[in-house]
């Protein structure tokens, strides 16, 4: 394996996670958003305003993307496999 095989699959590593992890991100981002939003309106500064229903939301997510998630991770693990096949070790 060449050092530009090894970046390649650093690179798509990277992205995998970047996808995998993008969805579960931006519903956190925008629940904040909108319990900051709130709070603002309405003076509230509690702090577990702010946590609490953003875990609730985040488990949630990951639970309904489980399945997508594992099968971005699949497809990344076949794609590694296949590399490792095909460099063609001698026996």
């Amino acid at each position: 394996m060449s050092v530009t095989d090894a970046i390649d699959v650093g690179q798509e590593a990277i992205y995998v996670l970047l996808v995998m992890s993008a969805p579960v991100m931006l519903i956190a981002l925008f629940v904040g958003l909108i319990i900051a939003l709130f709070q603002a309106l309405t003076q509230i500064q509690e702090m577990t305003l702010a946590f609490v229903p953003k875990i609730i939301l985040v488990f949630i997510v990951l639970i309904v993307l489980t399945p997508w998630m594992y099968g971005q991770l699949a497809d990344f693990q076949d794609q590694i496999i296949d590399r490792i096949i095909g460099l063609g070790l001698p026996a």
